[in-house]
């Protein structure tokens, strides 16, 4: 494991829910295009209006913290974290401070063959502020800056670690992970508008420590972990102080830019929200949610190693995406499970990444992988025209059955391949005296050629068998 035992980190991430209403008032949840549409007095914080809790919300909170294994409280309260900024048009947000839902929580990371342990110190919920438009540059050069309030009360929930993290790619593995979970839970989709953003705080050898704001994403966090860690050490090695502050992260760029010095928790000025009342979180309604949980990430690996006899590898691959394990469970109800895990995690998972999309956004039906799959379980189409086949299916939407009766991609019959694999001897008498010489290569372009005659129709394995077979016949 890349580690620097001079480095610590702690992550707050803070997710986005999937909800149909706000937090504290029935606007959309939905963040539309046109700005300050889904608005009311309560999320714009107009004098007089009064919050409301969305019941949602604290369900919703209450499975991440049984996910995470946190301790539930019996009540919890929230808070007003007084700050002026523009994308807060009450000046404070409603948070939980004193009472959060969950605490003292823990998930279990693995990079390479370790595992770590991230301590989850509290989950809490909390209102998203407005989105902030700069024009014309980022926060410290923009010409202008524009408000839409759209986005003002969306619920967030805020998972805070305590700073087990010793190199940026365990924050990386931690976020991807934390991802996943959520997604199982039902209460965040990776695929919409919803987003995870975290803060960073890091330190150096003992050193002060420094919180980056607003970092999006899992190869985001990774990135700007890096740069900053690096920053810090530049400062050292020339003697100069690491000061404790604030700083925003210029994803364009990929660094670091100093905000403002950092405030202290005395510094929000944190009171009682009076407009909202204690909530009791009931013991049956914790059992009630912990018995409805869905099988987790974890859960569903250990027994897809188990049940369908899978490497580790392979089942991991597999439920990185809800939706691709569910399939894959349906798929070998009909098909060979090391079939099926092999193809969905290599073949299919490639042509989804060189797309740039995802299993769910891909729309492919299931019926489509399982006629594929078919072909390749009873010998009637080379890997390479199944992997043609996945291609076109996903780019265009297209049943694999059309595109294989149009393209005539099924396996060419044995009569074939042998007049094919004479006539590509008969014209490339080159190869054969280089294959002759001792040149093992050059059977592999009389291979490349036969399969390129054959349109791909031809298996690898069996032409080379009837290539060496004929170069042996005709040398008796």
């Amino acid at each position: 494991m890349s580690e620097d035992k001079g480095v610590k980190i702690g992550l707050e991430t803070h997710i986005q829910l999937d909800t149909n209403s706000k937090l504290f008032c029935g606007c959309s949840a939905e963040l539309s295009e046109e700005p300050n549409k889904h608005t009311c007095d309560t999320c714009l914080g107009m004098p007089g209006s009064k919050p409301r809790t969305n019941e949602k919300v604290i369900e919703y909170a209450l499975r991440a913290s049984l996910a995470l294994e946190c301790e539930i409280k019996d009540e919890v309260r929230f808070s007003r974290k007084t700050y002026f900024y523009p994308d807060m048009s009450k000046n404070f947000q409603i948070t939980q401070h004193e009472i959060p839902v969950g605490v003292e929580g823990e998930l279990k990371t693995k990079l390479g063959d370790e595992k770590k342990n991230i301590r989850i110190k509290r989950l809490h919920i909390e209102e998203d502020p407005a989105k902030i438009n700069h024009k014309g540059g980022d926060i410290t050069s923009s010409d202008y800056t524009l408000l839409d309030y759209n986005r003002a009360g969306i619920p967030l929930i805020e998972i805070v670690t305590k700073p087990d993290f010793s190199a940026p790619e365990e924050a990386r593995k931690f976020l991807q992970k934390l991802t996943k979970i959520m997604e199982y839970l039902g209460i965040y989709d990776p695929s919409s508008d919803l987003s995870i953003k975290s803060d960073a705080n890091i330190s150096i050898e003992g050193g002060e420590r420094v919180e980056v704001k607003n970092i999006t994403g899992t190869k985001g966090i990774e990135k700007a972990l890096n740069y900053e860690i690096t920053r810090q050490k530049n400062l050292k090695k020339r003697g100069r102080d690491i000061k404790r502050e604030t700083r925003s992260y210029n994803s364009a760029q990929e660094i670091t830019n100093s905000m403002r010095q950092k405030e202290s928790e005395a510094g929000y000025g944190y009171i009682l929200e009076p407009d909202l009342t204690k909530l009791d979180i009931e013991r049956e309604e914790v059992e009630s949610i912990e018995k409805e949980l869905p099988e987790l990430p974890d859960e569903k690996l250990e027994r897809f190693v188990r049940d369908y006899e899978l490497p580790e590898e392979i089942a991991e691959s597999l439920i990185t995406e809800k939706e691709l394990a569910e399939d894959f469970e349906e798929l070998v109800v009909d098909h060979d499970s090391s079939i099926t895990a092999n193809w969905m995690t290599k073949e299919l998972k490639k042509t989804l990444n060189y797309n740039g999309i995802s299993y769910r956004e891909s729309g492919l039906e299931k019926d489509w992988i399982s006629y594929i799959i078919g072909l390749l379980e009873e010998d009637k189409i080379t890997d390479r025209n199944a992997e043609k086949v996945i291609r076109e299916t996903v780019e265009k939407s297209v049943d694999p059955e059309k595109i294989v009766e149009r393209e005539d991609l099924l396996k060419a019959e044995s009569s074939e391949i042998e007049t094919t694999v004479t006539e590509v001897i008969e014209a490339n008498q080159n190869a054969v005296e280089d294959y002759r010489s001792g040149e093992e290569g050059a059977i592999n372009y009389l291979v490349g050629q036969v399969m390129k005659r054959s349109n791909g129709k031809a298996d690898p394995r069996e032409t080379r068998e009837l290539i060496e077979k004929e170069l042996e016949n005709s040398q008796d």
